[in-house]
């Protein structure tokens, strides 16, 4: 019984231990880098935003022209 409380906790150190090991693989992003890709994010979504507002408007004024013809 007493074993296998010592199994588990040696299984949580080693995960833990692989764990932090992974972490100190990380590289992380320059704050230039975050910045500039922040900006890109930015930019693409306004301009994406005013092409589907532009379009969504075409659409409208398109269909209520051709509501209102009489034939």
């Amino acid at each position: 019984m007493g074993k296998d409380k010592e199994d588990k906790s040696q299984n949580k150190a080693n995960w833990f231990d692989g764990l932090k090991s992974e972490f100190h693989k990380i590289i992380w992003p320059t704050q230039e880098s975050v910045w500039r890709q922040t900006l890109a994010v930015v930019l693409i979504t306004v301009v994406l935003s005013v092409l589907i507002a532009v379009i969504d408007t075409g659409a409208k004024y398109g269909i209520d022209f051709l509501m209102n013809l009489n034939f």
